[in-house]
This record gives C-alpha cells, sequence and structure tokens, in this order.
C-alpha cells in the first residue's frame, strides 16, 4: 500500500502523523512512533526527526530568527552605497563595480538585495511624457562602413568647490558597437580633431562617419539641401581620407547608437567615478573601453572587440603616422608677453631663449610637450593637470648677471668673527631644580 499522494509528493509532518494516528487508532503513542516510516512519508532525516520527536513533533522556529550579525560583509560600505542612492545611481551592477575597486569582497546579490531594501533615498523620478512608439527603422550599415560621433557634457566638482564643465567625445562602430571615449576640458575644433585621430587609431578609419549638425563640421546648407563643410573639417577629411554623413536633427534612428552610448557613460562609466586630472580620467576611460568591447553584448548578440577585428577591421583603414596628421594633433599657439602659451584653459610657460612667436602644443599621456614653430625642438614638458595655477618652465624668465667690483689693491684690514655668546634665560632665576647654595 503506497501512502503518499498520487502525485509522488512527500507529506508533510503533520500529515503523515495524522496518517499512522488513524491506522493505529488507540495505540498510538508519539513516543512509539517508528520513525523508519515517518522518514519514508515525509523525506525527513532521521536526525532531525529524533530532534522533533523529544519536542513531541511539534517544529520551533530557530532562535536567531530575525536576528542581524553585528558585522557583515557590507560593513563599511554602506555609506558609499547610500551617496549612490541619494546621487540617483541606482544600477546594481555599476555600485557593484565601485565597491570593488574599494575593496569589497562581497557578491553582487548582496548589493542588489541592499539596494532593493533602501530604495526610500533614491530621489523622486521626474514626470516624463508618455512615449509615442517606433515610428521608423533604424539604420543599419555593412561592417567598416560608417562610425557614429558625437559630444556629451558632464559638470567636474574640482577639489576647491568649483563646478568645471567638461566634454566627452565618443565614437561607436555603427556595424559591431566597438566604442570610444575621450574627455577634454572644451568641445572647440582642435578637440573634435584630436579626439578623431585617436579614435581612428583606437578602432581604424572608416569609409563614412555620421555626425550631427555641429558647427565645427557644417557651416549651412545651400539651396538645394546640400551641406557646406567648415573649411577646416573639410580639409581634414581630404587628409586623413574619410567622407561625412549628416544626420536629421532629432531623429535618433539614424545616430541613436552614439546617443545612447553617451547616456551610457553618464550612467554606467562616470556614475560615482573620482580622478586626479584629465590623464587619469582618460586612462579609466580606455580602460572602460576596453572592458565594455571585450565583454557580450546581448542586443547585439556579439562580443564587439571579436566581431570588429574579424570584419571592420578587413574594411576601415589603418591611421599611419604622417607629418600632416601632426597638424591636428599639435595644435598651433601664440605666446603671451609674460611668456605662456594657453592650451585647454590652462597657461604652461615657454623658455625666453626662444625667439618666435608661435609654438605647437602636443598633449601624450600625462605631459603636455611644447614643440617649435617647425616642430623640430622640444622647448618644454608640462604636467597634464587641471589646475587653473599657471605651470612654469625651467628658464622661462631671463636672470642677467649683475656687475660685481673686486679689490685692485692688496688687502691688509684683518678682522675676526667669534661665536655668538649664549644668553641665560630670564626665567633660569626662577629655576630652584639645583638646590640651595647658601648652607
Amino acid at each position: 500500500m503506497n501512502e503518499q499522494n498520487n502525485n509522488g509528493s512527500r507529506m508533510s509532518l503533520s500529515q503523515a502523523l495524522d496518517l499512522i494516528k488513524s491506522r493505529e487508532g488507540k495505540n498510538y503513542d508519539n513516543e512509539k512512533v517508528n520513525l523508519a516510516e515517518l522518514q519514508r512519508l515525509t523525506g525527513i532525516t532521521r536526525a532531525k526527526l529524533r530532534r522533533l520527536k523529544k519536542n513531541g513533533f511539534v517544529e520551533k522556529e530557530n532562535g536567531n530568527k530575525g536576528r542581524k550579525a553585528n558585522d557583515t560583509v557590507l560593513t563599511g560600505y554602506t555609506s558609499v552605497l547610500d551617496n549612490f542612492l541619494r546621487s540617483n545611481l541606482t544600477n546594481s551592477q555599476v555600485c557593484y563595480e565601485r565597491l570593488i575597486e574599494l575593496g569589497y569582497k562581497g557578491s553582487w546579490s548582496t548589493v542588489r538585495a541592499y539596494i532593493a531594501r533602501h530604495k526610500d533615498l533614491i530621489p523622486a523620478a521626474r514626470q516624463i511624457v508618455t512615449p509615442q512608439g517606433n515610428r521608423g527603422r533604424r539604420f543599419s550599415t555593412e561592417p567598416g562602413q560608417s562610425y557614429q560621433m558625437d559630444w556629451g557634457f558632464v559638470n567636474v566638482l574640482s577639489e576647491n568647490g568649483d563646478i568645471i564643465r567638461a566634454a566627452c567625445f565618443a565614437m561607436i562602430c555603427h556595424h559591431c558597437g566597438q566604442r570610444f571615449i575621450e574627455f577634454f576640458p572644451n568641445a572647440k575644433q582642435e578637440n573634435l580633431f584630436i579626439g578623431m585621430l585617436h579614435a581612428f587609431k583606437y578602432m581604424g578609419i572608416p569609409k563614412t562617419v555620421l555626425t550631427d549638425n555641429m558647427k565645427s563640421v557644417v557651416i549651412k546648407r545651400d539651396s538645394d539641401g546640400r551641406p557646406i563643410w567648415n573649411h577646416d573639417y573639410e580639409v581634414f577629411m581630404k587628409v586623413v581620407g574619410f567622407e561625412t554623413r549628416l544626420c536629421k536633427p532629432y531623429h535618433p534612428f539614424t545616430k541613436g547608437k552614439v546617443e545612447r552610448l553617451v547616456q551610457f557613460v553618464k550612467g554606467h562609466f562616470l556614475a560615482g567615478r573620482t580622478f586626479m586630472n584629465v590623464t587619469d580620467l582618460n586612462e579609466q576611460a580606455l580602460n572602460w573601453c576596453n572592458s565594455q568591447n571585450s565583454a557580450y553584448h546581448k542586443a547585439l548578440d556579439m562580443i564587439p572587440n571579436d566581431v570588429h577585428w574579424e570584419k571592420c577591421g578587413k574594411v576601415a583603414v589603418e591611421l599611419k603616422k604622417r607629418e600632416e596628421l601632426f597638424v591636428y594633433l599639435c595644435p598651433a599657439r601664440r605666446i603671451s608677453f609674460d611668456g605662456f602659451v594657453n592650451y585647454e584653459g590652462r597657461r604652461f610657460g615657454v623658455p625666453y631663449t626662444y625667439t618666435q612667436k608661435t609654438v605647437h602644443v602636443y598633449r601624450h599621456g600625462r605631459e603636455l610637450l611644447i614643440y617649435s614653430a617647425d616642430m623640430k625642438q622640444k622647448l618644454a614638458t608640462h604636467e597634464v593637470t587641471w589646475s587653473r595655477r599657471d605651470s612654469y618652465c625651467k628658464d622661462q624668465y631671463a636672470n642677467p648677471e649683475q656687475p660685481e667690483e673686486f679689490p685692485t689693491a692688496n688687502i691688509k684690514t684683518l678682522i675676526e668673527q667669534i661665536a655668538q655668546p649664549q644668553e641665560d634665560d630670564y626665567f633660569d632665576q626662577f629655576d630652584f631644580s639645583g638646590g640651595d647654595d647658601e648652607q
């Protein structure tokens, strides 16, 4: 006789006891219950049934239920998580990665559970309009055919409490999603050229670049709607070897990938980010790009790094070192009357021995290099920071030799210098530690 349910599931302890009680009738006794039979009916181990038998088969709650340990794996990191939530950073994966950088040893699920319990710290969401739905098909291209580029802006809180605006240059491969970002103090045209050259060096030169109608790219359109390019940008296109396609304003279906990348950078990379200077920030950004390009993307169903070099890299042209590119990587600057050049909103010194009026400035890693007008002589090297203080260089100002007189006759006068006598302290007369001398 099979006493289990028809579906083969185990009985609860109370059901099994009721079944045995109904079978044995008046002879039923808790002290004489067959534990082997109970184990067969309920699936509970024999050791646990012995413990329950001592309590009359009454299951009691654990004495530690509801109690929490004083120290948990999140101890010491809760204040950091609270600050993230107050700043509207709710992505548990981003919070987990930030804590890992600070030495957190726990799991992602612990961070996710903490965020779920402290949603009261998150600022109230803004009221948004009702979405209008999909009205078109997204624009797609073949491997290596086109990249998308755009600017994003972020406020930087400096160490002295000032708010500084920074610009983020973003470029992404339209086909595989390979991405590149770099930060600049502003979004001037010379920084656009530097960012594009660095992106081309990272990903290769495509056939076409998709962008919006920014002033550093296009001036206006003619009567037929054809773009009238900015002269410097048109020359830059011919020197590097690519074409530009302008996108329709307020139409994210053609340039939506780079716009989404800018949003993702603000919500993922920049959230809770700290840095020392622009070079440190760009080094962190490059490491972040390498990590994202090497990770699997579910929406694309691919790893961008693998697909880019397997397919797009065969079409995109490698950016090689050429003399005409140094004009864009090393913009010209005019020397001021006090011996400084202005670059990215900061002033850097030039040696006084350089007599010409212009120089070329090149930011490379953690150094700012100043070259002569003909790019044949390196004049000075400065450390790259976002400090507003002027950066001086060696021999920036001349120190002319002053005339000095020397004796014309033999010196016969001799004077002697002796050591300065040690003066007694006024309070020494009140020092009675030596005892009484008059005895």
